[in-house]
């Protein structure tokens, strides 16, 4: 049996078009097809999706909104951390020959994944 993914996902300019925070509320959401495709498929297939935002946590019940409204899946939501480069730190498993750890790093606002 295979073992179920973790996915963290960055919001603006990865699932949605970037826009600043001041605006959010008063701008729609342009979506980034590719990467909610993807999120869809990795939520279909049993797959948890964590979602990260530099976005304040005062904007808490607006992006899970946003979410639900624009039927993008998540299983958990940070909000509120920093802006700069994010690292992701994981074991290997001495049994498995494959990294633990994947990294896709997007162009802002084109959201294709390719996996």
């Amino acid at each position: 049996m295979e073992k179920k993914k973790t996915i963290f996902v960055d919001i603006d300019g990865t699932i949605f078009k970037y826009r600043k925070f001041d605006t959010m509320e008063s701008t729609p959401a342009v979506i980034n097809w590719g990467v909610v495709n993807f999120l869809q498929k990795m939520h279909e297939e049993g797959n948890m999706i964590i979602l990260t935002s530099a976005r304040p946590e005062s904007l808490y019940r607006f992006t899970a909104n946003e979410m639900n409204h624009n039927n993008i899946p998540f299983d958990r939501m940070v909000l509120g951390i920093e802006r700069g480069p994010r690292y992701l730190i994981n074991d290997m498993d001495p049994e498995i020959d494959e990294p633990r750890a994947i990294c896709y790093n997007l162009p802002r606002d084109v959201g294709h994944i390719e996996h």
